[in-house]
């Protein structure tokens, strides 16, 4: 006989936790599914193990930059083995932590592959689980498939985030966050690093002018970026690889020996036969209305990167979307989730980041804008660093004077694009941001001289 819940979880990270905690709380009895170890892909195989790769690359950099300047950066360098251990302090206890969590909250957790067999029921493993109110799918993203010869060569960024030692040489495929951010640390670990992205521009979420200055940072860093470049097969040669890429160049072959996948992720949805539960998706997602509910199964919810919404596939956007599925199946449907001013970072060194409308957005959306754009390498909370990648491009309208869209390469972009989300999300005005007083000298300060 199938167990009964009020709510079926399918996936166990921050959208799935924030759905199935309220629902408990809320009297709900629910089941939480994952086919993995429980903490979702942010919290083991994303963001938080990442940045702590990137803190030490980052530690690195900054005496480096500071050669000549008053340090000596001979005695600092990566023991990556060690920084693995130290990362594993942080993802290792996660599973288990989670798992007790729930446990204690009576929330009855399935370590096990899920798949539909009806509209309201679960193969879970070898048993059936139906729901009695609803099913909520947040089962995050997978790398893509990938369409060349011996794909099955190419490591996942989570077999990265694993590595015992670093190699000599890498090459990532694609040109996106993961590729970019992992060779920024593989290069200051000292690896042989080579990026292959297929289009002629690499991370096209970002402002393309400061995109140019981070590649030629990348380059500097002696990273080899290979742009127009599309990887056409890989051969496995006395435990080395050899990957033919076709670009500029005509047809090469470069070899390494370890091959890393970066080429964009799709919803991991496809082992959950979801057309046997009546679920309309596409490769963007699970087909949900505006309420985040199944178009075609309306027990069925989605939230985070296995929906087809507008959303970027972020953490926040994730966690987000799971808040407004728990209001919406308490409450009623509702509530609607709202995209605007979400910030984005590429945790590059110096860092990438993003708020609201690149220059060609705003063109198209006919609106009357000023752009700030400067090289700001020789502002102080720049120099004093040592880094001369550093830059800020700004869109202002021009008869509100809001702030539509920050672009921003440098130090701490990562921090201060937050303070330029707050101002787009309240209507802070640039002229408002000129008014206010900030502590000095911090790199909150320069927004009053950038808008």
């Amino acid at each position: 006989m199938a167990q009964t819940f009020d709510l079926i979880v399918i996936g166990s990270g921050t959208a799935a936790q924030n759905v199935a905690s309220r629902c408990r709380a809320a009297g709900w009895t629910v089941a939480m599914i994952d086919k993995r170890p429980f903490g979702g892909t942010c919290a083991l195989r994303g963001c938080d193990p990442k940045k702590v790769l990137v803190g030490a690359a980052a530690a690195v950099d900054a005496a480096r930059l500071l050669s000549g300047k008053g340090v000596r950066p001979e005695a600092f360098a990566i023991d990556w083995a060690e920084l693995i251990r130290f990362k594993r302090t942080f993802t290792d206890p996660r599973p288990e932590t989670l798992k007790a969590k729930l446990a204690r909250a009576g929330i009855a957790a399935f370590q096990e592959s899920a798949r539909f067999v009806g509209p309201t029921h679960l193969r879970v493993g070898d048993s059936t689980l139906n729901a009695a109110r609803a099913i909520v799918v947040a089962t995050g993203a997978r790398p893509a498939d990938l369409a060349f010869e011996s794909r099955e060569h190419v490591a996942t960024s989570d077999q990265f985030l694993d590595l015992a030692s670093l190699p000599p040489s890498i090459v990532f495929i694609g040109g996106g966050y993961v590729s970019f951010e992992f060779a920024h640390v593989a290069a200051r670990a000292g690896v042989r690093v080579t990026i292959v992205n297929r289009g002629t521009r690499p991370l096209v979420e970002f402002d393309p002018d400061l995109v140019d200055r981070l590649i030629a940072r990348t380059r500097a860093l002696g990273v080899d970026v290979r742009l127009g470049a599309e990887a056409r097969a890989i051969a496995a040669v006395d435990g080395r690889y050899r990957v033919t890429i076709d670009g500029p160049r005509g047809t090469e072959v470069i070899e390494a020996d370890l091959v890393v996948h970066g080429a964009g992720r799709v919803p991991d949805v496809d082992d959950l036969a979801l057309d046997v539960g009546g679920i309309q998706s596409s490769r963007a997602g699970i087909h949900v209305n505006q309420y985040l509910q199944s178009v075609s199964n309306p027990i069925v919810y989605a939230a985070g990167d296995c929906a087809a919404t507008d959303g970027p596939a972020l953490t926040p956007v994730a966690s987000y979307e799971g808040r407004i599925v728990a209001t919406n199946l308490l409450e009623g449907n509702h509530t609607t989730p709202s995209y605007d001013a979400i910030p984005s970072v590429v945790f590059t060194l110096p860092p990438l980041a993003r708020v609201g409308l690149q220059e060609s957005d705003a063109q198209a959306a006919g609106l009357r804008f000023v752009t700030h754009h400067e090289d700001t390498r020789a502002w102080y909370s720049s120099r004093r660093l040592g880094e001369e990648c550093s830059a800020f491009k700004v869109l202002i309208e021009q008869d509100s004077r809001r702030i539509v869209g920050a672009h921003l390469l440098g130090p701490h972009a990562d921090e201060t694009i937050n303070l330029f989300a707050l101002g787009m999300r309240t209507g802070t005005t640039a002229d408002r941001f000129k008014e206010l007083l900030w502590a000095y000298p911090t790199h909150g300060s320069d927004i009053a001289h950038m808008v």
